[in-house]
């Protein structure tokens, strides 16, 4: 019902509308409230990127963090990775990950890009703290906040936001009416924009996300997607639908297709009734990191990789020219 409220299908939008106006108002005065100064910016001792979006709801996000910290990483810097941590609850923050760090403690996301990247990744509500944490070590040469767009508090030298390329905008408005954060005029003062799959104009950097091979989560075994016989798909992500049809365009076909929550919570006892031991129970990546402590033999998972073209536009170079010289 939301997808077909925000894409503009359903008139049931106009309800909503009033709430979208009030929303468009508050964001906008907390933004011009940092624009007068009248609430303090911190600006962190190196630069900071920030890898946004727009609209709520899976964008992927996370998988071009991946890509870039590994880029950068590659080039010879020392990346540091913040996030708010949506989905866990730390003891206290801002929380360092640790190979003892848990997706309950600090999220799913933020557990996934220190598993495949091996950055210093921090967490906290209010990010400048998980910046702070990050920069006091003397140790990290740039800074990644996955999501913070909208975070105004922190100053950033470089803003870059992904783009769903199949959903775009859908009826452009300001939440709840529309699945926009900020409405899409925000994009002619963003340094940089990704495009997630879909059509890509002249001045987008197009993404496409590259399925690996399925991997299981007890023994690490991997095996073509196609190859697993009886597929249960379940995916808690921010858009299911995506997850659903890559395994189609795999040659997959599930026997059920069940969409959960983005960063939701599972438990043995609601995975276990989900599929048989003669099914194969696949999932993302990111509901992977969350239940692999007590994952069954019959549970396996499809890694993805963002794979960007940059032609004509030089995005990694753009961001190891913000390095100060030494």
């Amino acid at each position: 019902m939301i997808a077909r409220i925000w894409s503009g299908q359903s008139p049931l939008w106009l309800l909503l509308w009033p709430l979208s106006l009030l929303y468009g108002l508050i964001s906008n005065l907390i933004r011009l409230s940092y624009q007068l100064g009248w609430r303090k910016v911190w600006r962190a001792p190196v630069p900071v990127v920030v890898v946004g979006n727009l609209t709520a709801g899976g964008s992927g996000k996370t998988p071009l963090v991946i890509w870039l910290v590994t880029r950068l990483q590659q080039a010879g810097l020392r990346v540091g990775v913040v996030s708010r941590g949506y989905g866990g609850k730390a003891e206290r923050y801002p929380l360092l990950l640790d190979s003892a760090t848990t997706p309950a403690q600090a999220g799913d996301e933020p557990v996934l890009i220190w598993q495949r990247t091996g950055a210093a990744v921090a967490v906290a509500p209010r990010r400048v703290d998980a910046v702070r944490a990050l920069t006091a070590t003397g140790e990290i040469d740039i800074i990644i906040t996955d999501d913070g767009l909208q975070h105004y508090a922190l100053a950033r030298d470089y803003e870059l936001v992904v783009i769903d390329g199949e959903r775009r905008f859908g009826n452009g408005w300001w939440l709840p009416a529309g699945p926009m954060r900020e409405r899409a005029s925000r994009l002619k003062q963003v340094n940089a924009r990704v495009v997630n799959g879909g059509q890509v104009s002249a001045d987008e950097i197009s993404m496409t996300l590259i399925p690996s091979l399925a991997t299981n989560l007890r023994s690490g075994k991997q095996l073509p997607a196609d190859r697993l016989q009886n597929v249960v798909a379940i995916a808690g992500i921010g858009h299911p639908p995506r997850f659903f049809a890559t395994l189609r365009q795999l040659g997959v076909v599930p026997r059920r297709e069940i969409a959960f929550t983005d960063h939701q919570h599972y438990d043995a006892t609601l995975l276990a009734s989900l599929a048989a031991v003669d099914e194969c129970l696949l999932m993302t990546e990111k509901d992977a990191v969350k239940v692999r402590a007590f994952a069954c033999d019959n549970w396996w998972y499809l890694p993805v990789d963002a794979q960007l073209d940059e032609r004509d536009h030089d995005l990694t170079g753009e961001i190891l020219r913000l390095r100060p010289l030494h």
